[in-house]
Parts: structure tokens; C-alpha cells; sequence
């Protein structure tokens, strides 16, 4: 199947899961018993204690960071998380890890090079979401995104420091399209507004969480037209998990403990959606309502984007040296970074290798 084709199939799959109200309530009130048991056993143990951060808002791929926690999966690794904080984008969270303000993270990969690239010492540890879910997203009935050519002349608006930005000049550099042939609005996220109101024309969407939401409000599905990254010379890592190489150095055995923990939780989500839903749900008052739309976001991308060629053969989260190389000369040839850094400085697999065995 190709890219195209795996990304309209995953919105339309998270769409009819909203829809649908996503069901899974057997899965939903499985027991946690045996991960409350093997908590309660490691409680009394001394724990290293870290902070994590995301790069935005809890959605459906932070869980592995809840389930490893209420599982015990971290107890049982001698950690203690003593904060999962929400972000403000993939670009501040590099920041905040690389500073030593966090000891984990989690975002986007190709800003992770980004970051490394101005001397943000920051280094992939798994890659969460194999085929990246950005895209461009209009209103059906005032644009039709049938190639990046149909962005000329638009009012494309995002926050200029983000993921987001980084994949829109990607996007433009990689088909040949000058920035000057586009109009360019500074929006804080969430962009969706802007959109829905024709403030601007197109915004950058991530087609396994805002789309079909934004659907709903702009008239259901099909009302958006979608023009997929991956199909049009941004084919990169979506998101993942990361840490400073501070403590890659300092502390290995405390990054292996934590990824051992983390891709644990990883194969717990897979097997588990609707339990993984519910437990984000519950993470927040303001997300109590939002089970059903974390239930979507988790099947889409466990549908469509958290397992490849690579993770058939190496197990969830495993990186490719070849796609890593790929994705620093994507950047480099689109003038999205001035500087490349070295592949090996952009990754370690070897924890992931070592937590799969």
C-alpha cells in the first residue's frame, strides 16, 4: 500500500472510530492487577527520579508514559516519573531536554535533527510513529490540495518555531516552491481555528489526531482536502522518544531501565487501546471526555504507522540508520538545516536493541 493510500485509510479510520464512539469496553476494564502487584513489590526500593516532557497537549501516542507508570513497569525498573509535563511544541521539548530541564522526551524526529543540528544535544531513542502522519490540510469547498503546486498563492498559517514549520518549509523546498509564492500567517496552536474561521487557507495537520475532529466541525468527512507529506518528498520519522546525551553518556543504565520500561508499555498500548484510552482520560479533568478520541488516534496509529519493515524484523520503536540518513539529507538539500550533523550523533539504537533482546 502506499504512503497516500495508508494515510487517507488511517483519517478515515480514526473518523469512523470517532463516529462509531469506539467501543473496546471489554478491553477497557481489564484488570490491572498484576501491573498494581509488581508496583507495590518495587515501592520500598530506592528509584532514580526523572521528568518527562512531550511536545504538546496529551494525545493518543503519550501513552506508553502513563501505562508505564500505572502498570509498574517504571517501579519495576527502579524509576520514579515525577513529572509528565505537556509541551508547547517538538522544538521547545528538544530544548527543555537538551538543557537538562527534563530528563525525557517525546517529538518529532525530523526536529530532533533539527535541534541537534544548532547544538541541542539531543538523541533519539525509539521511534514511536514509523511513517510520519503531517500533512497539509484546507477546507474542500475553498481549496482543493491535489499537489503542493495548489499551495501557491495561499494563506498557510503555523507557529514558526514547531515541528510543523520545519515540515511546511521541508515541504515547499522539496517541490521547488518559494516561499514568496505563499502567504505567511504566524497562529498560535491549535491551528484548526484559524482554518475553520478562513482566516487562513491551509494549516499543517497531523493526519492521526486533528483531522478528524477538525472534519467534524468543517462540515464531516471529506470536507478537508488532504495533501499527505509522506507522498510528496517528506518521507521522515514521525515522532519518538528521546533523551539528552548528557545522560546517555553520564547514565546509560538509567536511559536502557527507562527504554526497557517504555517499549514494555509500547507492547501493553498495542494490545490494549481502549485501557490505555481510559487511563489518559482519567490523567486530567479538562480530558475526561476525550476517551473516545484517544481510542482513535491510538488504533489509527496502531494501524498504520507504529510498525514497519524495520520493527517486523527488530521489534517496536527500532530505527534505521538508512531512513535516519535519509531524512538528515532531506533536510540538508531543502536548506532546512544549514549544518548536518553526524548520523550517529542523531540516535542510539542500541537500547532498543538491548530491551528487545
Amino acid at each position: 500500500m502506499s504512503h497516500l493510500a495508508r494515510l487517507l485509510a488511517l483519517a478515515a479510520a480514526f473518523a469512523l472510530l470517532v463516529l462509531a464512539g469506539c467501543g473496546g469496553e471489554d478491553d477497557a476494564t481489564e484488570s490491572t492487577t498484576a501491573g498494581g502487584t509488581a508496583a507495590a513489590a518495587a515501592a520500598d526500593e530506592p528509584k532514580d527520579t526523572v521528568k518527562v516532557q512531550l511536545d504538546y497537549q496529551i494525545r493518543g501516542n503519550h501513552g506508553m508514559f502513563f501505562v508505564a507508570e500505572e502498570q509498574g513497569f517504571f517501579a519495576e525498573e527502579g524509576i520514579e516519573v515525577e513529572d509528565i509535563r505537556i509541551g508547547t511544541g517538538s522544538a521547545d521539548a528538544m530544548r527543555i531536554v537538551g538543557d537538562g530541564q527534563a530528563d525525557f522526551g517525546f517529538g518529532d524526529l525530523p526536529t530532533l535533527v533539527t535541534a541537534r543540528s544548532q547544538g541541542v544535544p539531543v538523541v533519539a531513542l525509539a521511534a514511536v510513529n514509523q511513517l510520519t502522519p503531517l500533512g497539509m490540510c484546507a477546507k474542500n469547498d475553498k481549496h482543493q490540495l491535489n499537489s503542493p503546486e495548489d499551495l501557491k498563492g495561499l494563506t498557510f498559517g503555523a507557529h514558526t518555531a514547531g515541528s510543523t514549520y520545519i515540515f511546511y518549509k521541508a515541504l515547499l523546498a522539496a517541490n521547488g516552491i518559494d516561499r514568496s509564492e505563499i502567504t505567511e500567517r504566524t497562529v498560535t496552536p491549535p491551528y484548526e481555528n484559524f482554518l475553520l474561521q478562513d482566516r487562513v487557507d491551509f494549516v499543517p495537520c497531523y493526519i492521526d489526531a486533528e483531522v478528524p475532529e477538525l472534519e467534524a466541525h468543517a462540515g464531516g468527512p471529506g470536507s478537508l482536502s488532504i495533501l499527505p507529506g509522506a507522498e510528496n518528498g517528506y518521507d521522515v520519522y514521525g515522532s519518538g522518544l528521546f533523551t539528552n546525551q548528557e545522560l546517555v553518556d553520564g547514565d546509560p543504565d538509567l536511559v536502557q531501565r527507562f527504554v526497557n520500561a517504555y517499549l514494555k508499555a509500547f507492547a501493553y498500548v498495542v494490545e490494549h487501546p481502549a485501557e490505555t484510552a481510559q487511563l489518559l482520560a482519567e490523567s486530567s479533568p479538562e480530558l475526561e471526555d476525550k476517551k473516545d478520541v484517544f481510542q482513535a488516534q491510538l488504533q489509527a496509529d496502531i494501524d498504520h504507522t507504529f510498525t514497519s519493515e524495520s520493527t517486523e524484523e527488530h521489534g517496536l520503536g527500532a530505527m534505521d540508520r538508512e531512513k535516519w540518513e535519509n531524512t538528515i539529507t532531506t533536510l540538508a538539500d531543502q536548506k532546512v538545516i544549514e549544518t548536518s550533523p553526524e548520523v550517529d550523533t542523531v540516535y542510539s539504537e542500541e537500547f532498543v536493541s538491548n530491551a528487545q533482546g
